[in-house]
């Protein structure tokens, strides 16, 4: 038994034993949005070791949570995907990443990578049952679909034909078009229904303080570009 693991007989124990470890939950957070080869993963997940990963993806296998697959065409090779047991990880991941933000500031925005913008949505929205919304977003020369249905956001990489509104921009940029309303539009490309950017922006939930940092921040770069 390795000297990590709990041996507790709780579940809470049982589940860290498996996702404890630095850089599990971040795997598990990129092969949400669907497969990637082991070099995309590398640089998706942001700056884990190769042969760090490649124990970690050993280790989720091992448990029953990643496996490997094969690209179907025109795609071709291995890659790496969430199994059904993994997929029950999205929503305690996606709380957890609620919780987070009671410890982020606006400037660590600012680093945020194109590839953690629609996890970085996906945890900022809290849509009503009722919602139904498909949203596409581009950045970083990537493009993603979230689809809201049931109270939930499912993401996946790739352009779905059928997107209500796609925003395209930076990551920052991007956040701050949902945050602060039109103020936040400047450096936004929108295209689609303004009605569904509206319900978009009611989704978005954040504690108290980072709304209001967020709304700061916009504020000071209209500022800026008007002085």
């Amino acid at each position: 038994m390795s000297r990590r693991e709990y041996s507790q007989p709780c579940s809470l124990a049982c589940a860290l034993d498996r996702i404890g470890e630095r850089w599990s939950l971040l795997i598990v957070r990129e092969l949400s949005l669907g497969p990637l080869r082991f070099s995309d993963l590398a640089r998706s997940v942001g700056g884990a070791p190769t042969d760090v990963l490649t124990k970690r993806l050993r280790e989720l296998e091992g448990h029953g949570i990643v496996r490997r697959v094969e690209l179907e065409a025109p795609a071709s090779g291995a890659a790496y995907e969430l199994t059904e047991l993994g997929r029950g990880l999205e929503r305690p991941m996606l709380e957890l990443g609620r919780w987070g933000l009671n410890f982020e500031e606006v400037e660590e925005v600012e680093r945020l990578a194109p590839t953690s913008l629609p996890s970085a949505i996906r945890i900022l929205l809290r849509p009503p049952a009722d919602a139904e919304l498909t949203v596409g977003v581009r950045s970083g020369g990537a493009t993603y679909t979230l689809r809201i249905r049931d109270g939930w956001v499912a993401g996946s990489r790739g352009e779905s034909g059928a997107a209500d509104v796609v925003l395209s921009g930076e990551p920052r940029d991007v956040l701050a078009a949902l945050l602060a309303g039109q103020a936040g539009e400047k450096r936004v490309e929108i295209e689609g229904d303004r009605a569904a950017l509206e319900a978009l922006r009611e989704m978005v939930e954040l504690p108290a303080r980072l709304r209001d940092d967020a709304l700061a921040e916009v504020d000071g770069l209209a500022t800026a570009r008007t002085a």
